[in-house]
Parts: structure tokens; C-alpha cells; sequence
């Protein structure tokens, strides 16, 4: 992938579910030619099936339609679910479909973990935010903080390429990024001409998988904030670092940068604030300050550092994310986009959060013992044993109007195979 700073972008910061699902439903409504998403999760909820609904409304129209959801983070959406989406001409596909074995999702590893919608070659919207009535506030205590954002300009060119590409790749092959933006129009994966500068910011999109960008965001990452003079502000639904982005954050802080972590204090998923946890002195007696989000749970995936350089995408900074699963972040130099970021993640720090002082969070000593002696060498070689894990080559299966009532199709006329191990 060329890593590449692209100008002349609009980017809009999009909070919550509040914000998200109208803006990209109504976007959608306008489209003319095409619609791609990927998500995570798709639940058949109320928020599930209003894009269930708009997704109709464009496809019986003409307007060419393609959803890839997660086989693992969106079960049960065969059967009535899917009929009106085949029967109006949505292309229906499922990342890695395996059937439950006593009742319990057993495809966990490998995900596809991106939320990516392009619309028309010349819109798009990335973040973390899924389809699923949790990221709406009257969800309740379960509701989800997060953040997506809405792009124009010329860095959508090289995600609609990317995006039509993951439906055009040979059977068994990842394309790798530029050769799909490459190619000539005409062809099943071209991209639209870029697009002229309409705003101000410049940006770079960026992709983790497990062929040719096995640490591209987490390289990202890492170079800010390395170069970081004055301030990081990282929010992170699940933080489990490798050792050496650690590092680079207990060095900055030693340097006189101030940095900052958010980090779930009411998690959806309880181990995910014991693993953080573990981290924190270590952390902390480098001069890192950390907050916990005590509000709801934290699903945010975003960083900011000293108002040049910012992220926003579907990347955790833990295992899964980092070395496992498929992900997209946009990368941004803004002033204006990473200053309105900066004044959300300020607002939410200083409002709902409990900052974790050094003095009231001491490990027990057999504790401080393990985390240096067995968790930080563990995080250095964490992301060589990680291939050593089972690999497989997970499939993009289609469903047919024919087999919505139970599984995807999984004949070879229909299913077009990615690798991903």
C-alpha cells in the first residue's frame, strides 16, 4: 500500500449513533450509481433494519448495491431479514460464515473488524460505529460512545477502489491496495479519476491485514507518536498495546509531552478494563495520565496529537485489532478536523471521566512482579507467536435469493474467496 498523504479533503466528525445513522442513511438515499459498506455488526434491530430499509429503497431504483457484514460479529441474518434485500438486488455477502457448534459462534479470529461505507465513488464514512441499536443513547447504561467521520475529496478514490476491490480480488488472493487503484477504468476494481480539493485537509488511509499491511496502523500510530511535541490524546475502547507502542508513549511522556489516555471505565466487556489495567502503573511512572469513561462503555478508536495528526477507524490498539483482524483508519492532518476531535475528547475527559491516580492504583507486589517479569516480555514477542495461531483462508460467501431462509451459498459458482492468513 502507498502510504501517501493525499490534499484537499472535507472531513466532518460524526458522535455517536445520534449523529451517524442520519447522516449516512441520508447520503445513501441520494445516491445514484453505487453503494459499498462493510461492517462488523448488522443486527436485525431498529437501527438494523431502517438501513435494511433505505438500502431497499436504493437498490429497486438502479442503484448497485453491496453489503459485507462479519460472519462472526453479525449472526442470524439469513431468512426474512434478507429477503427484501436480495429480492430488490442487494449483492449480500458474509466474511467467513461458519455454522454454530452447540450453539456458540466458534469463528473468532481473523475478523473483518472495518466499517466502511462509499458512496458513489465520491462519498465515503469510516470509523467504529456499527449498524445496532446500542450506539443510540436510548439504548440506556449500554449505550456506546464512539466516532465515525464523513469524507469527500480525493482520499475517496483510493477507498472506492479498495472497497470495489474486495469483490474483484482473483479466488484465494488478497489484491494488494495500489494494484487495485491502478487499474484501468473498466475493469471490476477501477477507481474513480480523483477527485479536485474541496477542503482543507490532508489524509491517509490505512489498512492492517494479514498479507501485505500486517502493522500498518500500528506503524501510524507509532510514528506520531514519536514525533509528538506537546500533547497525545488517545480514546481506546480496547487497549492491550504491543511493547514497543508502549514504549513510544512511556518516552514521550519521560520527554515533557503530555499524553493522555481514555479508557473504559464501564466496559462492555469486562476483561478488556482488567487487561488496560494491568498496564497502568507501568503507564503511569513514566508520567502518562489516564482517565476511565465511567459514563457507558467506550467504543471510540481515535487519537489526536498536538492538533497536526489525528485517527479515526475501526482499529483497537489490542491483539486482535493490532496483529488479528482487518481494519481501516483514515489518518489526518487537519488543524480545524483535529481541534473539533480534541474539544470532544476534552469535553468527555473532563466531564464524564475519572482520572486514575498513580497514588490510589498500586498493584499488589506479586502483581508488579508478573507485569515485568511475564506481561511486558510477553507483549514484545506477541506479534511472532501470534502467527504461529491456526491459519485459514476465510470466505466471502453470497447469499441467493434462493437460500436466504438458511445459509449463505457456498457453491463455487457463488462464493469468491479472500485470504486473509
Amino acid at each position: 500500500m502507498n502510504n501517501d498523504w493525499l490534499p484537499g479533503n472535507r472531513i466532518r466528525l460524526l458522535e455517536n449513533g445520534e449523529a451517524f445513522y442520519p447522516r449516512v442513511f441520508e447520503a445513501i438515499r441520494a445516491a445514484r450509481e453505487e453503494v459499498l459498506i462493510e461492517t462488523f455488526i448488522l443486527f436485525d434491530d431498529k437501527v438494523g433494519r431502517q438501513l435494511r430499509d433505505v438500502l431497499i429503497d436504493v437498490a429497486s431504483r438502479g442503484v448497485r448495491v453491496r453489503l459485507t457484514v462479519d460472519g462472526y460479529g453479525s449472526p442470524g441474518l439469513a431468512g426474512e431479514f434478507a429477503d427484501g434485500l436480495l429480492e430488490a438486488g442487494v449483492v449480500m455477502q458474509v466474511f467467513d460464515p461458519k455454522p454454530m457448534l452447540f450453539g456458540m459462534r466458534r469463528n473468532l479470529l481473523r475478523r473483518l473488524h472495518r466499517k466502511l461505507v462509499v458512496i458513489d465513488g465520491h462519498l465515503a464514512f469510516i470509523g467504529g460505529i456499527n449498524y445496532s441499536a446500542d450506539h443510540l443513547a436510548d439504548f440506556g447504561p449500554g449505550a456506546k460512545q464512539d466516532y465515525s467521520a464523513e469524507v469527500e475529496g480525493p482520499i475517496v478514490a483510493m477507498m472506492h477502489a479498495f472497497a470495489r476491490g474486495q469483490s474483484g480480488a482473483p479466488r484465494g488472493r488478497w489484491l494488494p491496495l495500489r494494484a487495485r487503484f491502478g487499474r484501468k477504468r473498466g475493469q471490476s476494481a477501477a477507481a474513480p479519476e480523483p477527485e479536485q480539493a474541496v477542503g482543507p485537509s490532508q489524509a491517509m488511509f490505512v489498512l492492517r491485514d494479514n498479507d501485505s499491511h500486517p502493522n500498518d496502523i500500528e506503524r501510524e500510530y507509532r510514528r506520531a507518536i514519536r514525533s509528538a511535541r506537546k500533547d497525545i490524546v488517545i480514546a481506546n475502547a480496547y487497549f492491550f498495546p504491543g511493547y514497543g507502542l508502549l514504549r513510544d508513549l512511556r518516552r514521550a511522556a519521560r520527554r515533557g509531552v503530555k499524553v493522555s489516555l481514555i479508557m473504559q471505565g464501564e466496559p462492555d466487556m469486562p476483561i478488556a478494563k482488567l487487561a488496560a489495567r494491568t498496564l497502568y502503573q507501568y503507564l503511569m511512572g513514566a508520567g502518562v495520565q489516564i482517565h476511565e469513561y465511567c459514563e457507558r462503555p467506550l467504543h471510540g478508536k481515535v487519537a489526536v496529537v498536538d492538533d497536526e495528526w489525528a485517527t479515526i477507524g475501526s482499529s483497537n490498539l489490542d491483539p486482535l485489532s493490532l496483529t488479528l483482524n482487518l481494519e481501516a483508519n483514515l489518518v489526518i492532518r487537519c488543524r480545524q478536523f483535529n481541534r473539533e476531535l480534541r474539544a470532544s475528547l476534552d469535553r468527555l475527559r473532563d466531564r464524564h471521566c475519572v482520572e486514575v491516580r498513580e497514588d490510589l492504583f498500586q498493584y499488589p507486589r506479586l502483581l508488579r512482579f508478573l507485569v515485568r517479569s511475564l506481561l511486558l516480555p510477553t507483549l514484545r514477542r506477541l506479534p511472532s507467536w501470534v502467527s504461529w495461531l491456526p491459519e485459514h483462508r476465510p470466505r466471502i460467501d453470497r447469499w441467493t435469493a434462493q437460500q436466504a431462509g438458511s445459509e449463505p451459498a457456498s457453491d463455487e459458482s457463488s462464493i469468491q474467496r479472500q485470504e486473509a492468513a
